[in-house]
């Protein structure tokens, strides 16, 4: 096996794309492994926002429960065909963000789910915290926005990192799967449960 095929074969093991996308990114970058990972990761993130406004109506409602019976979740993740809601791929990606949803326990799906009330709450605990620390005033927007940020990362769902790889976000994966599918894919809704909690 040349050094070339071995290079596609390793990026396509670790991105899912087509053999001619892997060549191309591979050629593209030099035949850099992670420079070609993101060339690929920016590609489909264009084909992704190409597709967002398509509409999904199809797609698989699932469950997930945690080894133990302690937790579980119900999910909703909707696509544009049934073709595609039977396909493996996007039955594993359903799978993959139930025990996402078990392991992280997001609060919101995206950041525009949170109420104004509740992200206005959060600043003023933030800016209280900033002022009692000693912080010069001038950092004090700069430090709440961070603890903001940090804050979406954790209660959001598609700002989380993805438990099984930390450098891809829940969004990154959506926006490869929408890449390899060919079709605008959402998560609607979700709902966590834990034993002796409401």
């Amino acid at each position: 096996m040349s050094s070339l095929s071995a290079l596609v074969k390793e990026l396509r093991g670790k991105t899912g794309a087509g053999i001619l996308d892997c060549q191309k990114a591979l050629q593209e970058t030099e035949s850099d492994i992670e420079k070609a990972i993101d060339f690929l990761r920016q590609k489909g993130l264009a084909a992704a926002q190409k597709k967002a406004g398509r509409e999904t109506k199809e797609g698989l409602i699932s469950s997930y429960i945690h080894a133990g019976s302690k937790i579980g979740v119900l999910l909703e993740v909707n696509c544009e065909t049934d073709f595609v809601a039977r396909n493996e791929e996007f039955q594993g990606l359903v799978k993959e963000v139930a025990l996402q949803i078990a392991a992280s326990h997001p609060l919101f799906i995206k950041r525009e789910d949170i109420p104004a009330d509740l992200i206005e709450r959060e600043k003023n605990i933030y800016l209280a915290q900033v002022k009692e620390s000693g912080k010069p005033e001038a950092a004090w927007d700069k430090i709440v926005n961070g603890k903001l940020e940090k804050y979406y990362q954790e209660q959001c769902l598609l700002d989380q990192a993805f438990i099984k790889d930390p450098k891809v976000k829940i969004q990154d994966l959506l926006s490869q799967k929408v890449a390899k599918l060919g079709e605008n894919i959402s998560i609607s809704r979700f709902t966590r449960y834990q034993l002796g909690q409401d």
